[in-house]
């Protein structure tokens, strides 16, 4: 087997284990070929399940993969890619994502006949981008990947092609996007114009070794911007109510989650690992402003779509809380605690829409709050199921969401981020009134039109039970993923030369502190 002769510091990498280290990337995409192939080979009927189930396999696929790769650490392809346990979680996480999202479309796509196609093929080659960002430690790399993410989002926004509402998200969303990418790359340039290089390693060092000169400032800030956008983090959040609410529903989890996971994956990196002075006051108050704005925007809204997609907006700030506080010597606990709320956040988001998708039938016809009136009585079974998402997302214990906001608020308080730990309190109390809304509509009024909910099918009932699973594994048993991400969060800290590696332990108490 041949070698990779890489730059000195480096080890020798036999060319083999490259591929081995992209290998989840690689089988997403031959699995996203074979459907496009098959699509118009197949008949239109029988291609709405068969191409999905084929775009499930690669999804299971992908994370077996992902478990191969993992055994497997290191660099690959001249130091752009790092395997390591941070990409790995994410790597799940994504491929986790997107295998739900496939689920629960199953029923989506006959009820709005909409062909299948190119639809499941689309989420694959987002999860690949997704995927390699996590994982890629080049700038340049991450551009690359974020496009491949970006482009397969823009076209999946308007898939409800017969709605005017869907088209305009889509155009609004490319739009608003590029000009977001073109913010990254251009502070990429002026990164590398600064340091000499796109590479994070050498970005670190060559930051560490000598004084920072004010084009790395600039470089940093237009890099927050677009992933800010990616994010939904304010503010550079206008485009977020109005893409949700014309996208279709399990797209809309999709977009809201595992665009999110990689993104803030990159953040961790350029935040963590560059450790560029000056961020801290950018970070404190995008996580300010995202919890403000998202809860206050939630609170007059009547389409539950736009209603999340606010709430969305104020738990990418409740995650910024966590980015805030890079330079204390609770780094490790930061970069845990945003690794398990992108977790838990994911569990209870996907499976909220899901919900939203089934109910809403031909045409996302219900997404109005009156819509949801008297369904505890109508359909108790998906009632209670959205009971828990909701419950979740308000910090409730025994919730994935309440361990999640924990682990972030005691960790900015360890930080002594006091004023940013009570605005994130003060906001999480009143997005509680937006979501108690919600289940009070359900289950404490009587519905004035009668809306016929079908059965829950087979495809629909298992990412429901998965996402239902995660979110209440994840907040009584959220030892064994706190662990990891510490774990993951210590490899991802440069390390001085010498210097012994400390893991700071978020404290758990001592009922679920065992493995």
């Amino acid at each position: 087997m041949t070698s990779l002769i890489l730059p000195a510091g480096l080890q020798t990498i036999p060319q083999g284990v490259d591929y081995i280290r992209i290998l989840p990337e690689l089988i997403l995409s031959a699995f996203g070929i074979v459907v496009m192939v098959l699509d118009p080979l197949v008949d239109e009927k029988k291609s709405q399940k068969l191409l999905g189930y084929i775009g499930f396999a690669g999804t299971v696929a992908g994370l077996l993969s992902t478990w191969y790769m993992a055994q497997s650490p290191g660099l690959a392809f001249s130091n752009m890619v790092k395997v390591d346990a941070y990409s790995v979680f994410f790597h799940f996480l994504i491929i986790g994502i997107a295998a739900v999202v496939i689920l629960s479309s199953f029923e989506y796509m006959e009820v709005q006949r909409i062909r299948a196609g190119e639809y499941y093929a689309l989420i694959l080659f987002g999860a690949v981008g997704m995927a390699l960002m996590s994982s890629a430690v080049e700038l340049v790399l991450i551009f690359i990947a974020l496009e491949i993410s970006s482009i397969s989002t823009y076209i999946l926004t308007g898939f409800r092609r017969n709605e005017a509402a869907s088209s305009e998200s889509s155009l609004k969303y490319f739009l608003l996007g590029s000009f977001a990418t073109a913010f990254f790359l251009y502070g990429v340039a002026l990164m590398f114009g600064a340091t000499g290089s796109t590479n994070i390693d050498l970005i670190s060092q060559k930051l560490q070794a000598g004084p920072v000169v004010l084009l790395v400032y600039v470089a940093m800030a237009l890099m927050f911007v677009g992933l800010g956008f990616k994010v939904a983090a304010a503010p550079f959040h206008i485009w977020t109510p109005d893409v949700y609410e014309g996208a279709p529903a399990p797209i809309v989890g999709f977009m809201s989650t595992a665009p999110k996971a990689a993104a803030f994956a990159v953040l961790l990196r350029v935040v963590f690992t560059i450790n560029a002075p000056g961020r801290f006051w950018i970070l404190w108050v995008a996580a300010a402003l995202s919890m403000t704005l998202g809860n206050v925007g939630a609170l007059v809204q009547n389409n539950i779509k736009r209603l999340l997609a606010y709430s969305s907006i104020a738990h990418a700030g409740y995650l910024l809380m966590a980015f805030a506080v890079t330079g204390s010597e609770n780094s490790v606990s930061g970069i845990s605690a945003a690794m398990f709320y992108t977790a838990a956040y994911a569990a209870m988001n996907v499976g909220a829409f899901a919900v939203i998708g089934h109910f809403g039938n031909a045409g996302e016809r219900y997404v109005s709050l009156e819509d949801y009136e008297g369904l505890g009585r109508t359909s108790p079974l998906l009632a209670a199921t959205l009971t828990i998402f909701l419950l979740s997302l308000i910090g409730i214990p025994m919730t994935g969401g309440f361990f999640a906001k924990f682990y972030v608020f005691s960790t900015a308080v360890k930080a002594h981020l006091i004023w940013l730990t009570l605005i994130g309190v003060v906001n999480s109390a009143v997005g509680a009134y937006y979501y108690l809304r919600i289940i009070v509509v359900m289950y404490m009024r009587e519905s004035r039109q009668k809306i016929a909910v079908s059965s829950i099918p087979f495809g629909l009932g298992t990412a429901l039970a998965v996402s239902f699973v995660a979110t209440l594994y994840l907040g009584i048993l959220p030892g064994r993923v706190l662990q990891y991400a510490q774990q993951s969060a210590q490899e991802l800290l440069p390390q001085a030369p010498g210097a012994s590696a400390k893991i700071v332990q978020t404290p758990l108490p001592a009922a679920i502190s065992r493995p």
